[in-house]
Parts: structure tokens; sequence; C-alpha cells
């Protein structure tokens, strides 16, 4: 008896034990909690301000546990060194990078190619193009225009590349090693690999279906929904499964300084914020009025120098570029019969050419529009000074004689020089002795030189 007593005792306990390793009817598992996917758009060349977009949302992507980060890509390129900085980072990512050029119509030109080939999973949608990945200097023409008559055996192929200065061939092959290198590491394919290095030394192109036939991408999806669907349960080609299954969606977008600089970041634009800031300010200096050139030129040369503070520059061009402005305004001074102004325009041109330190990207300054640029201010500074000094010059006619004895009212103090309006108008002013006149001062005109009233107070006799 008592043996049957212990017996049930022993295999009460083993059910006891069996039961509390089970969960309870109806009770749930606990799953461990999918991280968001961070949506990145990048529809804008690459420069330090899309690198630093990218390159800090990759980091902040791994710091926050996200599952997935998606590249959401459109771009013609730009310089090698962002795009380095860029692939450093999606290399560096300990979460899945996912490059997705979409929607359609967009392309991965250039530097596109290179960051699409770093990526974990590439994805193209239907319409879109990859390729053109030839390194093109300043003033060069389009990423991936022809540079001879296209090769039959490639349908798909934009034309060999030309003959190259030593310093253009390193570059190239730098290049096209590089991309190689990414191509075999992360879409493990010869094909790929093979197609990548071609891109860069003939910037041959590939559609989406084309460049899926080659395994230069994995996948194709025209949508997000669609590209969710196709990358959940994904295996990449180092063995990692994408679980992206209930996983909320983060859509991260440039702040508005980043869109600012991103946008001043094009040389074109800088340009003409440059040369219409430096020329602004000379009118200002030769016209009298109430500082209308000042006002823009200041405000163009304020946005000049934030583009200027995210693109590489060369200080000699620069400095070219502001003593040919220098020569321009010494012609009007001391009449050479054009030679300082030829000068200057050398000055300007050469300047311009070589104002930015842009030889591996195809990002690039327009010689049309320098040529229309250097010839409009040219033209305007000819004219516009000239005019000015000639009024200088000219002895007061009677509408100005008639400004002597009239009165009027300081608007801009006096330190000796300033502005006071007179019969409704506003003109440069200054009192002969370097007094200072206060704003709200009445004064009264002595006389007239040049663009320049000569005034005493109104209470002084």
């Amino acid at each position: 008896m008592r043996t049957r007593y212990i017996g049930g005792f022993i295999i009460l306990i083993a059910l006891l034990v069996f039961w509390g390793g089970l969960p309870l009817a109806g009770q749930v598992v606990a799953k461990k909690p999918v991280g968001p996917i961070y949506l990145l758009k990048l529809k804008a060349s690459i420069n330090p301000i899309t690198q630093e977009y990218l390159s800090s949302n990759i980091t902040k992507a791994q710091r926050e546990g996200a599952s997935l980060i998606i590249i959401q890509l459109d771009t013609p390129g730009g310089l090698l060194s962002s795009m380095k900085e860029i692939i450093d980072s999606m290399l560096a990512s300990s979460v899945p990078v996912v490059v997705w050029i979409a929607p359609t119509g967009a392309w991965a030109a250039s530097a596109g190619t290179f960051i699409t080939m770093a990526s974990d999973v590439a994805v193209m949608a239907q319409g879109t193009t990859i390729g053109a990945a030839h390194p093109v200097s300043i003033g060069g023409g389009v990423p991936g225009a022809p540079a001879s008559e296209p090769s039959p055996s490639a349908p798909s192929q934009t034309g060999s590349v030309s003959a190259e200065n030593p310093i253009s061939q390193k570059i190239v092959n730098f290049s096209a090693t590089y991309v190689r290198s990414l191509a075999e590491q992360k879409r493990k394919d010869p094909r790929a690999a093979a197609w990548a290095e071609q891109a860069v030394r003939r910037s041959v192109v590939l559609t989406a279906n084309e460049a899926l036939k080659m395994g230069v991408v994995d996948l194709l999806a025209d949508n997000l929904a669609e590209l969710r669907q196709k990358l959940n349960g994904y295996r990449t080609k180092d063995g990692r499964v994408i679980n992206i299954e209930n996983a909320s969606l983060e859509e991260i977008n440039m702040s508005w300084r980043e869109q600012l600089l991103n946008y001043l970041a094009d040389p074109n634009l800088t340009y003409i914020l440059l040369l219409i800031g430096i020329y602004g300010l000379i009118y200002e200096f030769f016209s009298p009025g109430v500082g209308f050139g000042f006002a823009i030129g200041g405000i163009s040369l304020l946005l000049a120098f934030m583009g200027l503070s995210v693109l590489p520059i060369n200080l000699v061009g620069l400095g070219l570029i502001l003593f040919g402005a220098l020569l321009m305004v010494l012609d009007a001074f001391t009449p050479s019969h054009g030679v300082l102004t030829t000068m200057g325009v050398v000055s300007l041109l050469g300047g311009s050419f070589t104002l930015f330190n842009l030889p591996d990207s195809t990002i690039q300054l327009s010689i049309w529009n320098v040529v229309a640029t250097v010839g409009t201010v040219t033209a305007l500074s000819v004219f516009i000074i000239g005019k000015a000094l000639l009024a200088q010059r000219r002895r007061p006619v009677t509408g100005l004689e008639g400004l002597v004895g009239a009165q009027g009212t300081v608007k801009q103090r006096l330190d000796p020089i300033g502005f006071i309006l007179v019969n409704g108008e506003h003109w440069k002013a200054q009192t002969p002795e370097g007094q200072r006149l206060e704003a709200g001062r009445s004064v009264r005109v002595e006389r007239v030189e040049g663009n320049k009233l000569i005034v005493q107070p109104a209470d002084q006799e």
C-alpha cells in the first residue's frame, strides 16, 4: 500500500513539472517585436548634403532597432567623395539596406550605380534605368553621352569613352575596380560584376528587365506595397532573412535646412548667385539710391556662400573672379580703351572654369552658363558703371542745381556719408567737415559733387 502511494506521488510530481513547462490554455507566446522600416527618399544629386542625410539616418536606424532601410533612389550622379561616404555607411550597417530605383522614369546614373551595387538588395521599378557611371570632369557633357558610335553588339551601350588625360584615366581605373569589387561582394554574380565595370569604362546602361536578367538587381517592384511583399522573407546574398511582417513604415524626409543647402549645392546656381552678388554691390557703390543693389547683392552673396560651403571650391578660381570684377571697375575709372575690361573678362572666365574642384563628378558647371553669365555682367558693368561715372564727371544740370539750398531730412546717419530725403528722393549725402548727423535731423543742401550732396545742418547759419 505504501509503495502504491509513493508511486502515485512521484507520478503526480512528474505531471505537475511537465504541465508547468507548457503555456496555459489561451496564453499567447510573446514574439520579439519587429522594428520599423526606414524609408529614405533621394531625388537629387549626390553631394555632401545628401550624403549627410543618408549616412546620419542609416546610423539612426541601427541605433533605434529598425528592421530594414529602404533608399528610394532617383539620381543623375554626383561627387565621388560623397558617394564613397554613403557606401561606407551602407557596408557598415547591421540593418539590411535596400536600394529601390523608383518611381517609373527614375534613374541611377553614375554614382547612383555604385550605391545600388553596394546594397544588400537591389530593386528596380519598370521604366527605370541604371548605368552610365563614367566619371565626367567639369565642363564635360551629359553623363552617358556617346563619345563615339555605339557598338552594334550592345544595344544598351552608349558608346566607348575616348582617350583621356592620365589623371582622368586614373579616376576611371579606380572607379571601375571599385564598382566591380562592390558587385562581386554584394551581387555575387560574375555577369553583374563585369557589367558594372563596363558601366564605368563604356557608360553602358540597362533597363529594369535587362538588369534583372544579368543579376545586376535582385527584384522588380513598381510600388511600395509590392516591394514590401517581395522583401518579406527574402534571403539576402549574405544569408540574412528579412522579416518585415507587420513592421511599421517611417518615411524620413530632409529637413528644411538640408533641402535649402541641397538646392544651393548646384554649381550653376551658386555661380550665378555669386556674380549677381558681386556686381550688385558694385552697382550700389556707383549709383545713388535706397540700397536696392546692396539688398539684392547681399542676399545673393549670402546664398552663394551657403552653396560654396558644401561644394569643393578652388580659392584661386574665386580670386580670379574677384580680380576680374576689379579690373572692370578700374577700367571705368581709368579709361584704357577696353584693355582692362578685356583682361577682366579673361580673368572672369579663368576663375569661372576653375572655381569648382569637381574632377570626379557628374555635377558640372555648364560652359554655356559661364559664357552667358560673363557676357551679361560684362555688358551691364560697361553700361551701368560707365554711365554712373559719366554722371559724376558731368557738370550739374539745372535739375541738380535746383537742389542747392533745398532742405531735406537725414534717413541714414551721416558719418560723414549717409542718405537723405530731398524733394521726395533719396540721395547719398556727406557733411563737408566730417560731422555726424543722426537720422531725422534737418539738413540744407550746400552744393552737388558728382552723385553726392554736400549738406549742412539746417539750423546752422
